[in-house]
């Protein structure tokens, strides 16, 4: 937190607050990390259902005569052939094929929504500005952050609670939406998430989203009823960690391009091709990647014992280094160590034996394993 400077917080401060919330600064909000036990709460969400808080992340509503132009122009997918109420996931590239973020974009009959970090929402309204104005595009941006709160539920039992009160949002197919109204409150519901369970997340307008939400959970006094519990960003992160998902600012950076991420499904290299595409911000690089050949991949690797490794410690093969962990934790559902880690392509196949240096003499050994390290039954 800088000096002086008040943290945000988010519309269910309070809730998170009456429900023993233990706070943390998350660039720049007043974040949960927990509500008591992390792994308590990362087994709630792989066992029946928890509620996240997704508030901080940016909303930015995207409308003008050239804004399809310029989504094509920043994002490395094709979505001029989004269908209505669908969304899809993309990165944002710098001119070296870097990743400024990774975002998920929504296609509303009448406009666009970019969600995208939280850390790099000011970074990514800055770069679309500057594009739309460097190319003359005449596009509205609208940050919407701060007048809508984004609550995640996820889990095996989640669309079962939700069908409680809807019938149609169990029946959503993955990255697609719906507009539901709950009382005099209008939220956009989508089939997406950053757990590897299923469920949703729910933007809706920051004034009645607290008593949204107490409707949306309808809590027990019996805390083993209750399908859907307030969980914390420390248990978010296992949870995507498990299910293999990176991360901006540890998988993900601008030195770090899609390709080595193993991002490819997101990544479209003929954009230019397709009908109305637009060459994208850093394609020609990422072309010029993958025809040298990767020099890295993004790899998963498991341990024995119960030492974790974490970010930035160096990944050793036959003595010599060979990479760098992005990612570990001590996987609750597992019950061993697993990190993400970016090696060499030559000791990136599943099976390799590899170690990780944790300073001081010690080393801890591993082997490498296919990704996800995870997948709900």
């Amino acid at each position: 937190m800088t000096k002086g400077i008040a943290l945000q917080r988010t519309a269910f401060y309070k809730f998170h607050s009456d429900r023993g919330a233990k706070f943390v600064d998350f660039a720049g909000w007043e974040m949960p990390i927990s509500f008591g036990s992390v792994i308590d709460e990362h087994n709630q969400v792989r066992t029946k259902g928890g509620l996240f808080d997704v508030s901080h992340m940016g909303r930015l509503k995207l409308t003008g005569r050239h804004v399809r132009r310029l989504l094509e122009r920043i994002l490395t997918r094709y979505i001029t052939d989004m269908a209505d109420k669908s969304c899809r996931y993309a990165l944002v590239c710098n001119e070296q094929g870097g990743v400024l973020d990774d975002v998920i974009l929504y296609k509303f009959p009448s406009h666009y929504m970019l969600v995208v970090n939280a850390s790099n929402r000011q970074k990514i309204l800055e770069h679309l500005n500057t594009v739309a104005k460097d190319e003359s595009l005449i596009v509205k941006i609208d940050d919407q952050t701060e007048s809508t709160a984004m609550v995640a539920l996820q889990g095996p039992r989640v669309m079962e609670k939700i069908g409680e009160f809807s019938r149609e949002v169990p029946t959503l197919k993955r990255y697609s939406f719906c507009e539901k109204n709950l009382l005099i409150l209008k939220m956009t519901i989508s089939r997406t998430g950053y757990t590897g369970e299923d469920g949703v997340e729910v933007i809706m307008g920051s004034m009645m989203a607290e008593k949204a939400i107490k409707l949306l959970v309808k809590e027990s006094p019996n805390p083993e009823e209750n399908v859907m519990s307030s969980v914390g960003l420390a248990a978010r992160d296992t949870l995507r960690l498990e299910a293999a998902m990176p991360l901006y600012g540890h998988e993900l950076s601008e030195t770090i391009d899609p390709l080595t991420a193993g991002l490819d499904f997101a990544v479209t290299l003929n954009k230019e091709e397709l009908d109305r595409g637009e060459k994208f911000i850093g394609q020609d690089a990422l072309k010029a990647i993958k025809a040298a050949g990767l020099k890295q991949k993004r790899v998963g690797i498991k341990f024995e014992g119960k030492r974790t490794p974490r970010q930035d410690m160096t990944v050793v093969s036959d003595g010599s280094k060979v990479g760098y962990v992005t990612s570990g934790c001590l996987s609750p559902t597992l019950g061993y160590p697993i990190a993400m880690a970016y090696v060499d392509v030559a000791v990136s196949e599943i099976g390799t034996k590899l170690s990780v240096d944790l300073g001081n003499g010690k080393t801890i050994d591993g082997e490498v394993v296919a990704l996800p390290f995870y997948k709900k039954p």
